[in-house]
């Protein structure tokens, strides 16, 4: 049986094998392949029952027609978003799609606060002067976070987790989701519409899922609403800021820092080492001359802790393919318990919406 990996990182690999010889001692043959799927390396799947996606994957209708046609039976996803996978048309090939519901909120929520602190802080401005031995302090006063209004939209676990360190620093609370979480009220937060958060927070931070009514919930409207001296971060999807409207408010002078680790365009772009080519995204390229504005390469998640869980729940949602379960991970799966049929009819699952 042959497994492959996409989008495999150099710290994740020694990782990734180790769990699945342990899982599958003997009997797999595991491929840590670094190149993301899409139309173009899709061939390179040819005669793998299984496929290990990361969320850099492009996994539209065509790439999983691709796959399919070439032997492709179950497709597992290493992350919680799977906005990149085309469901329905997984369901119509009769292929299996998992991902990892759940893995540390912490590594996540501590990143945004790392973020919100550089931004607020300016660490990387003050970082760069002092390598070159400039010591001086001006431009980099900034504001203390306790006593201000942080603004959380989406309060599921990460949001949660985020919470709890804000209630730390000593924060009014503002929180914003479909549902009221009853951790969140405890430590003393409100629950309001987007749109007052938007106009009275001091720190906005955003845990969302990326689904069709998330995407650009920070758009130019919103960003006339917030505060000349908000800080917004995002450590959960690109898609939910309109990051073109996002460049003008920076280009009026408007936002004291902005912290993000995801960007709606990063696929193709982050995790991989673009320093010797010509930069062609120019919304990527203008948000990097702001100095108020720290960019990463979506590691919010980048913790031993977190990967060691979404291994383990990888080669779980493996294991339950190859016995015919389907679990909580499951997002598509055929009717039929034997991955041995070929081509069953399909049915789509419905997860619970986590972030």
């Amino acid at each position: 049986m042959e497994i492959i990996a996409y989008g495999v990182l150099a710290d994740e690999r020694p990782l990734l094998e180790a769990a699945f010889d342990a899982a599958f001692p003997g009997n797999r043959q595991l491929r840590c392949l670094d190149l993301d799927l899409d139309r173009d390396t899709a061939p390179t799947a040819a005669g793998s029952e299984i496929i290990l996606s990361s969320v850099n994957d492009t996994l539209d209708a065509e790439v999983l027609r691709q796959l399919a046609d070439n032997g492709t039976r179950m497709i597992a996803q290493r992350s919680t978003g799977y906005n990149n996978v085309d469901l329905r048309a997984a369901g119509r090939l009769g292929l299996t799609v998992t991902r990892v519901s759940y893995y540390s909120p912490y590594a996540v929520a501590e990143f945004a606060w790392a973020l919100a602190l550089a931004v607020n802080r300016r660490i990387v401005r003050a970082s760069v002067r002092a390598r070159e031995f400039d010591f001086r302090l001006d431009g980099l006063l900034g504001r203390d976070f306790h006593g201000r209004t942080v603004g959380v939209l989406g309060t599921g676990k990460i949001g949660t987790a985020f919470t709890r360190i804000a209630h730390g620093f000593g924060m009014r609370l503002l929180g914003c989701d479909v549902t009221e979480n009853p951790e969140c009220l405890a430590l003393g937060m409100t629950y309001a519409d987007r749109y007052r958060i938007f106009a009275e927070a001091d720190l906005i931070s955003l845990h969302l899922p990326l689904l069709p009514e998330t995407r650009h919930i920070v758009d130019a409207a919103a960003l006339d609403l917030m505060k000349d001296d908000a800080v917004l971060i995002n450590s959960s999807r690109g898609g939910l800021i309109d990051t073109d409207a996002l460049v003008a408010a920076l280009r009026a002078g408007r936002l004291d820092g902005v912290g993000l680790d995801v960007y709606e365009e990063e696929a193709g772009l982050f995790h991989l080492d673009k320093s010797l080519e010509v930069m062609t995204d120019d919304t990527l390229a203008r948000l990097m001359t702001f100095r108020n504005v720290v960019v990463t390469s979506h590691q919010a998640y980048f913790t031993r802790d977190a990967l060691d869980q979404i291994i383990s729940v990888t080669v779980t949602n493996v294991r339950d393919y190859l016995a015919g379960r389907t679990g909580d991970n499951t997002l598509v799966a055929p009717e039929v318990s034997s991955p041995a049929t070929t081509r069953p009819t399909p049915s789509i699952t419905s997860p619970r919406r986590k972030r």
